[in-house]
């Protein structure tokens, strides 16, 4: 069954049950079908709204200098027929243009009898197309127009949606009539197209970036828009700029009966330019609708993001309305039933507006909750921090880019910070911000790229809900191994589902048990609103867990060691949930809530990716370590306390063993290499000790190579270093696994006979350690796994894990603290704001408080941008691999020349002295010096001195020299 199979009034197709939550197809209305708030009051002569309110400019009239250009004949649309499509041989007749002062008089040129402008005939626009409409309002893109947004090349980076480099200006507000041709009628009912391979529509015509149908084409449209706001008195909110936008006609369902919204919650689109900082929110009477509705909300679901692309936001986001469908289907639940949607609040944080994807701003715009033309840089001469759009969207964007509508709605926040302030304080806006306003009962917290399963919501929610002492929970976080697992074709990827795994079937279990699990991992995990909160004076588990963020910030004097702890922040608010003063909170593990994410499939992201998890666990260990003594502050009983005790012996020794972890790994791989080599059998036919020499001195001198390049040198500079490394190590593990299989296979009979005396094993110690050393590491893996039901990474990961294992302890580890100086996410901070929006200026009327700000009035121009919005959303991005910028590459090579030469001398050095080192040669020189002579002999020495004795010779003749020219003048 086709994914999309049920036709539109567009010709497209629309989602019929595809997705797992059931979209419905989007409905458009017929011409003379309207719905309510697009009726001729709201756009004609609106009330009601910002639009009510007095333009300064209403009188608008084209530039003297423009002359509209002669009527033009256009081809005329196609007809439909079973065969595919024809064309009418009569061109249709040009109309005449719109008079402006007529436009004008109506306030706006707009048409509520117009028909649906999603009936386009085909996905895209045609060049100088926007929309079908009726010859009299229906605007076209007229490249001729003059412009202060140039649709060339205006903008620094043109893929960026945000830019713009106008707001307003007075002087150059354009009406549809004033400068653009009408297009032609649309041949009524010829719907649904069919083509002769009997699709519902025809096949598209693949989009190019150079065609207007591509990018540029959307900054036209989209420059259009800008250039024909108007400038209205907007009345101020407590000092703030509230706005409510209505949003373009496909995203507001056919019928919202029974579904229990307020009024204009799923026609308009709410906006607040939030100026204050986060903890500030609430104080400067800024709002949210929930709190305005009184609406009570039970799940509160934060997703973070940096520069993820669309495609990693509808993996997470369309898993979250699918967990919300779910809670509506249980109907049975005292909490959860057909209403649920008003019990959960998703809010999307992007961290920085200057470095969102375009592409995922057109998601949003698709589904209602973002719109162009709106956000302000400033209010009232203060800078906006954040821009909060507030829309119940009911709206499925596909990561095909189908839209559709999904079963039920989803009430969405999304705060689109200014400026990239890092996660932390992504989390302040959520926690601070807005939880205030919602009071929740619980909030989940995502990455975006993290995809939950079906019912991982409710899975968490229900251990809340079960039992009252529940803090904080986290979930089983998985690889994803991609489609039949063909990711697990990469050994790195491997590798991290095995120890994902691992982790999850008993490091996890084990902490969960005792209450206190080491990290509540911020990608995938849960809290109780009432654990996390503060005390009344102002300490707290957030309190502490925001700590972090101001040590960052110019003037801080924090020192390096809590910047480093911070950089493991999840870790930091468990701890302080389960030690919060007079409070019993407990955390805890839940198996059958699974989400999956992406892990770096290459090593310089898996490196980068691991200095930070590293250096945070092991410094917010130690802390934890040493604040344990905080427990008795806490009103947990004597019997958990001691419980916890017994937990926190075991993390002091695990803290020692990571510590020693690379030394104590060489010693077993020395140890049992040369026990193996030394017993009455050879496993390397007589050349073991040799071979033992070699490895040796290489797994050494591996240790020097990672060292160099780790000091100062990026992963991404030393790619090929770091590979070469991981491949010399997993040699090394190689032979140690080799020989470990060679002593476990002479230590135990090779005969029945042999094997009937089976306690005599336990009599031979070296097949004891090692028996039970092999029993208490990789059984355990085995029988832990079987015992969960879950043996497969066992099969498809475990060997990629063991030739790795090297690596993780050698590379990682010193890399890490060989950049403890580092104490970055891996993202640029950005303390400047583009100012490309427009401001709002503070202005008194009739003693009120008025904001002028230029906002979109023209009903077409938002409908055009949404729908090329929706025809770019389906066109595949190309996959762009991350370039370096020219400084960051040359930088590069210079660090890369500076380890090279480095290396060179120090291997030059090291070449010498294993050369005459070796056994090999020292050998040699006692058979063939050493005898002959009777005495102890080594030519390297003799080269040596008689070299200085030479050296000094010619030394001394050259001083000597000197006096005598000089006692004789010369």
């Amino acid at each position: 069954m086709s994914y999309y199979s049920q036709p539109r009034r567009d010709g497209n197709l629309a989602p019929s049950g595809g997705l797992p939550y059931g979209p419905s197809p989007i409905a458009t209305p017929s011409p003379d079908a309207h719905l309510n708030h697009y009726s001729q009051s709201q756009y004609s002569q609106p009330t009601g709204s910002y639009y009510s309110q007095t333009s300064i400019n209403a009188q608008r009239a084209p530039s003297p200098s423009h002359n509209p250009p002669p009527p033009r004949d256009f081809r005329p649309w196609p007809t439909p027929t079973p065969q595919g499509y024809s064309y009418n041989s009569q061109p249709a007749p040009p109309t005449a243009y719109h008079d402006s002062a007529s436009s004008q008089a109506h306030g706006y040129d707009t048409t509520s009898n117009a028909p649906s402008y999603h009936s386009t005939p085909t996905d895209g626009m045609r060049p100088g197309e926007v929309f079908q409409h009726t010859p009299a309002t229906a605007p076209m893109l007229h490249h001729g127009q003059p412009s202060y947004a140039s649709f060339q090349n205006d903008y620094p980076d043109e893929t960026k949606s945000y830019s713009s480099t106008t707001h307003f200006a007075q002087s150059k507000e354009w009406g549809a009539a004033d400068a653009v041709p009408p297009m032609p009628v649309m041949p009524p009912n010829n719907y649904p197209f069919q083509s002769p391979a009997g699709n519902l529509y025809p096949p598209r015509t693949p989009m190019t970036p150079g065609t207007p149908s591509g990018s540029q084409h959307w900054h036209a449209v989209r420059n259009q828009l800008l250039e024909r706001r108007v400038v209205k008195q907007i009345p101020l909110h407590n000092g703030n700029l509230v706005m409510d936008v209505p949003v373009p006609r496909g995203v507001v369902p056919p019928s919202t009966h029974g579904l229990g919204v307020m009024e204009g919650e799923m026609t308009s689109l709410r906006y607040s330019a939030a100026t204050c900082d986060p903890d500030e929110f609430m104080a400067r009477k800024f709002n949210l609708r929930q709190y305005l509705w009184g609406r009570k909300t039970e799940l509160f679901v934060v997703m973070t993001m940096y520069n993820e692309n669309a495609d990693l936001l509808l993996k997470t986001l369309n898993a979250v309305i699918k967990n919300v469908a779910h809670l509506c289907g249980r109907n049975r639940s005292k909490t959860w039933g057909q209403d649920a949607w008003q019990k959960v609040v998703v809010c999307i944080v992007a961290d920085g507006r200057k470095v969102v994807d375009p592409r995922v701003l057109k998601v949003l715009q698709l589904m209602g909750v973002y719109a162009e033309g709106v956000a302000k840089d400033t209010v009232a001469g203060k800078e906006t921090q954040a821009h909060i759009f507030e829309y119940t969207s009911q709206v499925v964007v596909s990561e095909s880019g189908e839209v559709g509508f999904g079963s039920v709605p989803v009430q969405i926040v999304f705060c689109l910070k200014e400026q990239n302030k890092k996660k932390l304080n992504s989390h302040r806006w959520f926690f601070n911000a807005f939880g205030p306003l919602i009071k929740p009962n619980v909030c989940i917290l995502l990455d975006v790229g993290t995809k939950p399963s079906g019912t991982s919501l409710y899975e968490l929610y229900k251990v809340f809900e079960k039992h009252q002492n529940v803090g904080g929970a986290c979930g089983e976080i998985y690889a994803d191994t991609g489609k039949m697992g063909h990711f697990l074709l990469n050994p790195l990827v491997a590798g991290q589902n095995f120890e994902y795994k691992m982790s999850n079937i008993l490091d996890k279990p084990f902490e969960s048990v005792f209450g206190l699990i080491s990290v509540l991992p911020g990608a995938f995990s849960a809290y109780r609103y009432a654990a996390v909160a503060n005390h009344a004076d102002g300490t707290g588990p957030l309190a502490s867990y925001f700590h972090g963020e101001m040590m960052n910030q110019p003037g801080a004097t924090a020192s390096i060691f809590d910047r480093n702890k911070f950089l493991a922040e999840d870790r930091i608010l468990a701890f302080e949930i389960v030690v919060k003063r007079n409070a019993k909170w407990r955390l805890q593990y839940v198996k059958s809530a699974k989400a999956s994410t992406d892990v770096p499939n290459r090593v310089p992201e898996f490196i980068s990716q691991r200095r930070r998890w590293l250096n945070g666990s092991i410094f917010a260990s130690i802390y934890a370590c040493w604040c344990f003594y905080r427990i008795w502050q806490s009103n947990h009983n004597i019997f958990r306390k001691l419980a916890l005790h017994v937990l926190f012996l075991y993390n002091v020794i695990q803290l020692i063993f990571n510590w020693l972890s690379v030394s104590s790994f060489y010693l077993a791989f020395y140890f049992l290499i040369d026990s193996s080599i030394s017993g009455s059998s050879d496993p390397f036919g007589g050349a073991g000790d040799e071979i033992f020499q070699i490895f040796n001195k290489i797994y050494i001198g591996i240790i020097f190579v990672v060292l160099i390049c780790s000091l100062g040198n990026r992963p991404q500079g030393s790619n090929a270093m770091y590979t070469l490394c991981i491949l010399v190590f997993a040699a090394c593990q190689g032979i140690l696994l080799y020989c470990a299989g060679w002593t476990v296979y002479n230590a135990v009979p090779h005969t029945v006979a042999g094997w009937e005396d089976f306690g005599s094993l336990f009599s031979n110690k070296t097949f004891l350690d090692l028996a039970m050393s092999l029993i208490a590491t990789y059984g355990l893996y085995l029988i832990s796994s079987i015992l969960y039901l879950e043996p497969w990474h066992m099969f498809t990961s475990f060997v990629q894990y063991l030739f790795l294992l090297p690596s993780y302890v050698n590379i990682l580890l010193i890399y890490a603290f060989c950049n403890l100086q580092d104490v970055s996410w891996g993202t640029k901070g950005d303390n400047g704001t583009a100012k490309d929006l427009g401001s709002a200026k503070k202005v008194d009327k009739d003693g009120k408080e008025m904001a002028e700000v230029a906002v979109p009035t023209r009903q077409e121009d938002v409908e055009a941008l949404w729908q090329q919005a929706r025809s770019e959303m389906r066109v595949p991005v190309k996959e762009q691999h991350q370039k370096r910028s020219a400084e960051t590459k040359r930088s590069d090579q210079d660090k890369t020349f500076r380890t090279n030469v480095l290396l060179l001398f120090l291997g030059c050095n090291l070449l010498v002295i294993l050369l005459f080192t070796s056994s090999t040669f020292t050998n040699w020189i006692d058979s063939h010096f050493s005898e002959a002579t009777g005495t102890s002999f080594n030519p390297y020495l003799t080269a040596i001195f008689w070299a200085v004795l030479v050296l000094s010779a010619l030394r001394a003749s050259g001083s000597l020299l000197y006096l005598v020219f000089r006692l004789f003048g010369y």
